[in-house]
């Protein structure tokens, strides 16, 4: 069985990278001590789609981290990589189960404490519940949904839950105490000035 053994998940916009490239900003947050990487480029054909994980996924392993791939459980397999992250309405985590395999991972996202019960029911290893806060990567699913319905996520679920939405390292506290197992960041690592430096900080936050 797949374990859920990180606390921060770092997830990719390559459009939010300042001129970086990808790999680049992955490899100094996984120098800061990321673990996890969702690779979220839904726009890429499948091709260099393929081809980004497979460079990801190696270049996670040189750290002993790992990259779940968004949605494509063909690209996970076809690049070696650990796992996929499912949308709220898709593909189930019970089909994809039977697609990767009982060894990797399968995180579901969630915008909504009831979302995220029917993703644990369905098999979810884990859950990505959110936005919790304001922010405009999120805009597209509505306003945020707050660390009150992140609570009652938590008492009704026993997967580990991941806050996303808004995560800065000074909130992090509050969504920990909401129950989370953890946060999801995109842009307050993908465009940060420093990677390492802004990773840093959010892992820091995590383990005070």
């Amino acid at each position: 069985m797949a374990r859920v053994d990180f606390s921060l998940y770092l997830v990719t916009d390559r459009h939010q990278t300042c001129g970086r490239s990808l790999p680049e900003v992955i490899r100094a947050a996984l120098r800061a001590g990321v673990r996890a990487v969702q690779l979220r480029e839904k726009d890429l054909p499948t091709r260099p789609l393929l081809s980004l994980a497979r460079e990801l996924t190696e270049l996670a392993r040189t750290y002993q981290a790992q990259v779940l791939v968004n949605d494509r459980a063909d690209v996970c397999l076809a690049a070696g990589s650990d796992g996929v992250q499912l949308p709220a309405v898709g593909l189930s985590a019970a089909a994809s189960r039977r697609l990767v395999g009982p060894d990797r991972l399968i995180g579901v996202s969630a915008h909504s404490a009831e979302e995220a019960v029917r993703a644990e029911a369905d098999g979810a290893d884990f859950i990505v519940l959110g936005p919790i806060f304001e922010t405009p990567s999120k805009r597209g699913f509505g306003p945020p949904i707050g660390l009150g319905e992140l609570e009652r996520a938590r008492m009704r679920c026993r997967v580990p839950l991941f806050g996303i939405g808004g995560i800065t390292s000074h909130r992090v506290r509050d969504v920990l105490k909401a129950g989370a197992r953890g946060v999801a960041v995109i842009g307050s690592v993908m465009a940060a000035d420093d990677v390492e430096r802004a990773s840093r900080e959010l892992l820091n936050a995590l383990e005070s």
